[in-house]
């Protein structure tokens, strides 16, 4: 499997990202700062993509049935040489379903998710799976 993105910007302007049919902004300035993710959030953002995908997927695989997943990621960003260090993840699974096994769920995204994959080879990643139930 192949993939393939483009992406554009304007000298002293903001920057896109066109992936298939979407779009996504992101800041290259100052004055963007505040207001559009940068790159490192939009790294974190294509993590945070990967286990939610993978949420979906197993879901059908584990057979359990949830209403929604959410997920909070943080990093560490360390200077020399510049780069990310120490992801921690919360992951959050709202369901009804007495079958959801979060230890389970927590092992097959890590083993099988291509993003998480990539970095866990470059960066340490720690994270905790939990189910929500009677939300």
């Amino acid at each position: 499997m192949k993939y393939q993105i483009k992406a554009s910007s304007i000298s002293n302007q903001d920057a896109v990202v066109h992936i298939k049919q979407s779009k996504i902004d992101f800041g290259t300035t100052a004055a963007a700062s505040e207001t559009l993710p940068n790159p490192a959030e939009l790294f974190l953002g294509s993590f945070a993509a990967c286990m939610l995908k993978n949420v979906e997927r197993f879901s059908e695989m584990l057979k359990f049935t949830y209403t929604k997943a959410t997920l909070e990621v943080s990093a560490t960003r360390l200077e020399n040489p510049p780069r990310m260090d120490n992801i921690i993840y919360t992951l959050s699974i709202y369901s009804e379903d007495q079958k959801v096994n979060a230890d389970l769920l927590k092992k097959n995204l890590e083993k099988f998710g291509t993003i998480y994959n990539t970095v866990k080879l470059s960066c340490a990643i720690s994270g905790t799976v939990n189910v929500i139930q009677g939300v």
